[in-house]
């Protein structure tokens, strides 16, 4: 019997989960029926999914924040909220004569919309929280924190409009400006509403994977470092990436760490699309080279590379021209802080279906727990 199937009816057994032991049962049989089916099972799956449906738009992440403190506060050994928002959690190791300050960098916030003015016909003027494509906001709902769905449309054509998110709006039922009043603000938010699905070939599709994906893979490692590695680790859960790296520019100047790795996506390029490069999901996690806000230090690089030989982890180098991550605004702090990047490669960003495959988010973690547990040497350059 795969073992996916073991654990995971376990798991739905103890919370009494029907729909998942029904789900789980399908895949035992089609496996049985399948002899050469290997099918990889994320470390806690229930988790990755409940991160992607909480809703916190940029500078909006507090109800993020606090489903994550409920589930590392058991593992932190210490742990604390900044006046910005960020949750910055330690756990230290058992140091040594070259043991390191490691920040791990992952934010909390997803892209979103904010409401600028509301029309005399009830629709809501829209503009910009983090970058989007307005080709695909078109036509898709949106969610409110309140709860609240709305749809978005477009003034004119959506071809004519470009990209340009001033020719958007947003319809959620209202029929003048009072009544739209009764259930939206001016400077209310909004994001995308999407589920999680699973896909073919051991890969998912959800909304908000950029960057609960990250917040994820630092919440695995968290949970399976025990203290026995040399070096310090924060897990740093940080706000208001998408509008400017702003949160882990605040966090690094708390930490102080020697080496910063942003844990984030990385765009693909192995569909159809307006980027080019080598990216592709499925072939490992991406270790990051380079991207527009930074440079990975090379002696970073050379020991993600060869972790990942010694622990038979695939990964891919990582090369973008357009975006950007914490590890850029981590660079620059103090007299400067030696940074990389583990990046899982990622279709339909800044969307409400990117899709990744389980694998990559897999290898992330190995490679997390595999370069927190490394012994520096002491002319690490």
């Amino acid at each position: 019997m795969p073992l996916f199937t073991v654990k995971g009816i376990i798991r739905a057994v103890f919370l009494q989960n029907i729909s998942e032991i029904k789900r789980l049962r399908i895949c035992l049989i089609r496996c049985q029926t399948a002899p050469s089916c290997e099918v990889t099972e994320l470390r806690d799956e229930m988790l990755l999914e409940r991160l992607t449906q909480l809703w916190g738009v940029s500078g909006y992440e507090s109800g993020v924040r606090r489903e994550i403190e409920k589930i590392v506060g058991p593992w932190a050994d210490e742990m604390w909220t900044d006046n910005i928002g960020n949750l910055i959690v330690l756990k230290k190791g058992r140091g040594g004569p070259h043991a390191k300050k490691i920040m791990y960098s992952a934010h909390m916030d997803q892209i979103g919309f904010m409401v600028k003015a509301i029309e005399e016909n009830g629709l809501l003027k829209i503009c910009n929280m983090g970058w989007n494509w307005a080709g695909a906001a078109y036509n898709e709902r949106v969610i409110f924190r309140n709860g609240m769905t709305g749809v978005v449309g477009c003034f004119g054509s959506i071809e004519e409009a470009g990209n340009k998110i001033e020719k958007l709006f947003v319809d959620i039922g209202a029929c003048s400006r009072e009544d739209a009043k009764k259930y939206v603000q001016i400077g209310d938010c909004c994001t995308y509403e999407g589920s999680y699905r699973p896909m073919k070939n051991n890969r998912i599709a959800a909304v908000a994977l950029d960057d609960r994906l990250g917040v994820y893979q630092m919440i695995e490692a968290l949970k399976e470092n025990d203290g026995s590695y040399p070096n310090d680790c924060y897990y740093c859960f940080v706000v208001q990436e998408e509008v400017g790296t702003r949160g882990s520019l605040v966090a690094v100047h708390q930490v102080n760490p020697d080496i910063g790795i942003a844990v984030d996506i990385t765009p693909a390029h192995d569909y159809p699309n307006d980027l080019t490069g080598s990216n592709a999901v499925g072939e490992g996690i991406a270790v990051k080279i380079c991207d527009p806000s930074s440079i990975s230090d090379e002696g970073v690089v050379a020991v993600m590379e060869e972790l990942c030989g010694k622990n038979h982890i695939s990964y891919q180098r990582e090369v973008i021209d357009r975006g950007g991550t914490d590890a850029g605004s981590m660079n620059l702090n103090g007299s400067g802080v030696k940074t990389g990047g583990i990046c899982v490669v990622t279709r339909y960003p800044h969307s409400q279906s990117c899709v990744v495959s389980k694998d990559d988010v897999e290898g992330g973690i190995d490679l997390m727990n595999a370069f927190s547990a490394y012994e520096f040497p002491e002319n690490f350059q």
